[in-house]
C-alpha cells in the first residue's frame, strides 16, 4: 500500500511512515489513530457509486485493501455505530470493539441478541425501558446526538459509523459527523436506478470536506477526510 495525499506532518518524526510506498499495518494504525472525541464513518463504493455488489451486500465489493483499512479503523475504534438492517443484512457478529445497533422499532439482529457487549439504541415509541443495554434515545424518533453522546461517555471517545446509507446521512444532516472514511474498489456494478443503494440515502446534504490522506494498493483507492464544521 502507497501514500499518495500525507496528511499533516507529525509532531513526532518517528510517527511518520518510514516506507510511503509500502505502508505497514503499523503505519495504517498511525493514519487512521486520532486523540479525544471522533465520530467517523467508514464506507466502501465501486467506482460507479454503489455500496453493495450485484448480490445486495458490501462483502462482495471488498478487496484486501479495503479490509486493511476497516481493519485498522476498527482497531482505534473504542466503539461501533451500526443501524440495525445493515447489521442484519450483512451478518454482523459480536467480534469487534463494543457495538451500539440503531433500531427505531427497537430490534436487535438474531446474530447480535444476548450478547453483553452490543447496545440497543432505540426510541421510546418503541416500548422498549432505558438501561445498561437498551439506550431509549427519543420519543418517535431515535435522537442520534444523545445516542453519540452516551457512546463517548460510557464506552469511549472514538465513534465508528459503519453504516448503513441512512444512518449516515441522518448523522451528518445532524453535523454530528466529524471525518467520512471512502474506499473505492476497482468494479463496476451497474443496475437499474435504485437497484443498488449509494454510500448516502435521505435528506439532501450540502457539506465540504478536506482531504486527510490517500492511500491506494492494487486499484483499491482508501480515502479520509475532515468535515468541515458548519458548512
Amino acid at each position: 500500500m502507497r501514500l499518495l495525499i500525507a496528511p499533516p506532518a507529525p509532531a513526532d518524526p518517528e510517527a511518520a511512515p518510514a516506507a510511503p510506498d509500502a505502508l505497514t499495518d503499523e503505519d495504517l494504525n498511525r493514519l487512521y489513530d486520532h486523540d479525544g472525541p471522533l465520530l467517523r464513518t467508514n464506507f466502501a463504493t465501486t467506482l460507479d457509486g454503489s455500496a453493495t455488489g450485484a448480490d445486495g451486500v458490501s462483502g462482495s465489493i471488498n478487496t484486501d485493501a479495503d479490509h486493511r483499512g476497516f481493519a485498522a479503523m476498527r482497531r482505534a475504534a473504542d466503539v461501533l455505530l451500526v443501524g440495525a438492517g445493515t447489521a442484519r443484512a450483512e451478518g454482523y457478529r459480536d467480534d469487534g470493539p463494543p457495538m451500539v445497533v440503531v433500531s427505531r422499532r427497537g430490534e436487535l439482529p438474531e446474530l447480535l441478541a444476548g450478547s453483553d457487549r452490543v447496545v440497543l439504541a432505540t426510541c421510546a415509541s418503541s416500548g422498549h425501558d432505558d438501561g445498561d443495554s437498551t439506550w431509549v434515545c427519543g420519543d418517535e424518533d431515535v435522537d442520534l446526538a444523545e445516542i453519540v453522546r452516551r457512546c463517548q461517555g460510557r464506552v469511549g471517545p472514538h465513534v465508528l459509523c459503519e453504516g448503513g446509507p441512512s444512518l449516515a446521512t441522518d448523522l451528518l444532516a445532524a453535523g454530528l459527523v466529524d471525518q467520512v472514511a471512502l474506499s473505492w474498489v476497482p468494479r463496476l456494478v451497474g443496475g437499474a436506478q435504485g437497484e443498488h443503494p449509494r454510500m448516502l440515502q435521505g435528506p439532501s446534504l450540502d457539506l465540504g470536506a478536506d482531504p486527510v490522506h490517500l492511500l491506494e494498493e492494487d486499484g483499491t483507492l482508501l480515502g479520509l477526510w475532515q468535515v468541515r464544521a458548519g458548512s
